[in-house]
């Protein structure tokens, strides 16, 4: 249920976003592009279903997708990855859940949800960062209890303690990262990392 990608376009892209220096507009875009990248990667598994078109010669079979989607970014973060995954697939709703971690006890606290009807549909979760899992894990119960049954989570860079978490609370829900970092440090950052990402993306303080 682990999957990282390791394509080299996302590996370079990467290098970076996690450079310290790399200005916020740079940054924005190339999370933009790697969950683009990432989107394609989950969809390498979507259902396909036949129809009959006619192309400017005669009429023949073709397949489309067959399942409707929805992408949800958890803000603040997540709204970079958005179009990135709307450009693999531009006829997703799009939903939004808000949770911001309290600083003390790293626990998440929800200050927003504006969901379409969520019944039948794929829904992609997107968050540039999975730390501790708790505000991930927080966001895929309050889509489970919205009525989501089908669920991926993708995310860019992750901690090893972020994704044990959720495939302990959600063993049922796929994990698309592009990097595996290697550990929490004590204000549970991802260490290597790349920062804060919500800051680096709006160029906040």
């Amino acid at each position: 249920m682990i999957n990282e990608i390791k394509h080299p376009i996302i590996q370079n892209k990467l290098a970076l976003i996690r450079r310290k220096d790399t200005p916020s507009k740079d940054f924005r875009a190339a999370v933009e592009e790697i969950a683009a990248f990432l989107t394609y990667e989950v969809a390498r598994d979507f259902a396909l279903r036949e129809i009959e078109i006619e192309t400017p010669l005669t009429r023949c079979k073709a397949k489309i997708l067959a399942d409707d989607f929805i992408i949800v970014p958890i803000l603040r973060a997540g709204l970079a990855m958005v179009s990135g995954a709307l450009k693999i697939l531009p006829d997703a709703a799009v939903g939004h859940i808000g949770l911001v971690r309290d600083e003390t006890t790293h626990k998440p606290i929800e200050y927003y949800k504006k969901l379409p009807n969520l019944a039948g549909k794929k829904v992609l979760v997107v968050d540039p960062m999975l730390a501790t899992g708790g505000s991930s894990a927080a966001a895929l119960q309050m889509l489970k209890d919205s009525g989501a049954e089908d669920i991926t989570f993708i995310c860019i860079i992750s901690a090893p303690e972020g994704i044990n978490f959720i495939t302990r609370e959600h063993p049922d829900i796929p994990i698309y990262t592009a990097a595996i970092d290697d550990h929490l440090n004590e204000n549970c950052y991802i260490v290597p990392g790349l920062g804060d990402a919500g800051d680096r993306i709006f160029d906040t303080l």
